[in-house]
């Protein structure tokens, strides 16, 4: 199998990510690292909007990888995930058999070849010679049946195909996993992770994340939003602000040309971070904000 170190060390994850915009603490940096160094997937779990799925994209990004995404559903099934034959291009070829003197067996044989093959992307990342982040996105939502064939992909990185045979992957992808924890996955599959899990960062983290993002944000402003931020998260909302949420609101300020984020401020803008009218509700409420 060819090989590739993806990270060298916890410090050069750590380095390497941040140069692509993503701030990783030391665990996330260490279980980034291991990931790699003993290829084995990451089960990244941890409320909407933390950066799960960031993760994974940075990782992409910060070691030249493709990025490959399954997102998950309720309902999604072994075709939709991994493969399914083109039965209409099949069927067209049936049909066009019928004019010539070819037997059933060889156009059997002839419609389930790679033409007639729609890959899917536990497939695409298996098949892929160059380096891979397979991403798995929010698996809690999916149904138990589908973890199995997770854990047939995620034990061997290998698939058959009855009409074609047992594909093998020649290099393992990075794989990352994200879960919001709607419901407890299996043990089986958790057995066969490395286990990272991510909350919203403290106020000294998410100003850096704001100012390394918006760096022309005035200080005094990225503190009065990460404070803001935080008081929000407390709230009992349907969705709490995202940490891309907080990025897009420093964002806001600065296309407002807000230099003091005061009540008025934080009314005028709360579209930005809170999309659902009872969680505006109760922001003005407890924020004790004039409409």
């Amino acid at each position: 199998m060819a090989g590739m170190t993806w990270f060298a060390s916890p410090a050069d994850a750590s380095n390497r990510l941040h140069e692509v915009g993503y701030l990783a603490d030391p665990a996330t940096s260490t279980t980034s690292y291991l990931a790699g160094a003993l290829e084995k997937p990451l089960l990244v779990e941890g409320p909407a909007g933390v950066g799960k799925t960031e993760l994974a994209k940075a990782v992409a990004r910060a070691t030249g990888a493709d990025l490959v995404r399954l997102q998950c559903y309720e309902g999604l099934d072994e075709a939709r995930a991994l493969y399914e034959w083109n039965y209409k291009k099949q069927l067209l070829r049936i049909q066009a058999s019928h004019d010539s003197d070819e037997t059933w067996d060889e156009t059997h044989d002839d419609i389930f070849t790679e033409e007639f093959l729609l890959t899917r992307p536990l497939l695409t990342a298996i098949r892929r010679e160059t380096p891979t982040v397979l991403l798995i996105d929010e698996v809690d939502k999916t149904d138990i049946e589908v973890e199995g064939l997770l854990l047939e992909v995620l034990s061997d990185f290998q698939v058959t195909i009855p009409e074609l045979g047992t594909i093998t992957s020649t290099r393992r992808p990075f794989v990352v996993l994200t879960s919001n924890a709607s419901r407890e996955l299996s043990e089986a599959v958790k057995r066969r992770c490395l286990y990272l899990h991510l909350d919203y960062p403290d106020a000294e983290r998410e100003r850096e994340i704001v100012a390394s993002q918006v760096p022309g944000l005035d200080d005094k402003v990225t503190r009065q939003l990460v404070d803001t931020i935080s008081r929000l998260r407390e709230l009992e909302l349907k969705k709490a602000p995202s940490i891309a949420e907080s990025v897009d609101w420093a964002r806001t300020l600065i296309a407002l040309e807000i230099g003091d984020l005061d009540d008025k401020a934080i009314a005028d803008t709360l579209g930005v971070i809170l999309k659902h009218r009872s969680d505006h509700d109760r922001a003005v409420k407890e924020l004790k904000l004039s409409r």
